[in-house]
């Protein structure tokens, strides 16, 4: 007989070629008209921001732009963009780029209303009260970070990464758009894609699964498989760049709701101390944990 389970998750996903349109129209459902913009410098650089500015300022909204965000990000800088919130009385945070821009912006909004620092936070169910208002657009495929309550940060004096983990930290929004992956670089498309599949498939063989997880888990197996080699070869496939998303945002669903197994906790001393990308990272491990994994279930590894 299976046990007692739940299913959560971020409260609304739209998704969809052309949806970054949509996201002044969102921003006014939560009665929001000066968001904190969180994304890397190198990622700003690219046009995106001028696309978000013309955005939001035709529908009279303004904006703060945080844009220090870095691969691997350390903890500090969630509390750098969420002391320019506050500076700002920003009343909403949107977070868009790949898992650290999400990550950042997830634990800004948390700390813009709960004060403290982010370290304060670090661990499961520290996160006292619920944050701004928080719209998460990945531009990868993917971490996933748009549907989980997860933000993950390097603490570079104690060479280790640690997460902040709780509900509060599920987006208000995950708006997923697959035309801002078409620009994304063939090996930041394999390092992420293999990123989403451990995702999936670390979810799926999960003790933690679920018939709901399970679900999600598998169809994000077929849907990367089928599409990830195509996206890294043929960066501007629209069609495999769709699909490609769209299994990780089953991955990430799946992930939230089962858990991970060895592989992510395995690769956090790779990126705490040595700065192994956190995709890399996983795709080193995923072969030797699922050989391990194998006598424990082998009904789904078959």
């Amino acid at each position: 007989m299976r046990k007692i389970f739940s299913f959560t998750g971020a409260k609304k996903i739209v998704f969809g070629n052309g949806s970054l349109l949509t996201l002044a129209a969102h921003l006014k459902e939560h009665h929001a008209n000066n968001p904190l913009v969180v994304m890397d410098k190198n990622l700003a650089k690219t046009g995106l921001q001028e696309k978000i500015a013309s955005i939001l300022v035709s529908e009279g909204i303004k904006f703060t732009l945080f844009d220090k965000v870095e691969p691997e990000p350390r903890i500090e800088l969630a509390d750098e963009g969420a002391a320019l919130s506050l500076k700002n009385k920003c009343d909403s945070v949107i977070g868009i780029g790949g898992g650290s821009a999400m990550d950042v912006a997830k634990a800004i909004a948390v700390i813009a209303t709960n004060k403290g620092a982010a370290v304060d936070y670090l661990g499961l169910n520290k996160v006292p009260k619920p944050g701004l208002p928080k719209i998460m657009i990945p531009t990868t495929a993917g971490t996933g970070s748009e549907v989980t309550f997860t933000a993950v940060f390097i603490r570079k004096n104690l060479k280790k990464k640690e997460g902040m983990n709780s509900p509060h930290l599920y987006p208000d929004l995950a708006l997923l758009d697959p035309e801002l992956t078409l620009t994304l670089p063939p090996e930041p498309t394999a390092h992420t894609g293999l990123d989403a599949l451990c995702h999936a498939i670390e979810s799926y063989t999960s003790i933690n699964a679920s018939p709901l997880s399970e679900m999600f888990s598998l169809e994000a197996i077929a849907l990367i498989a089928e599409n990830l080699r195509t996206c890294v070869h043929d960066g501007k496939n629209i069609a495999a760049r769709e699909r490609m998303l769209l299994g990780s945002l089953y991955a990430g669903i799946g992930l939230a709701n089962a858990g991970v197994t060895a592989v992510h906790s395995l690769s956090y001393p790779l990126g705490g101390k040595f700065g192994v990308g956190h995709g890399l990272a996983n795709t080193i491990l995923l072969a030797p944990v699922m050989a391990f994994n194998l006598p424990g279930a082998l009904e789904k590894f078959a």
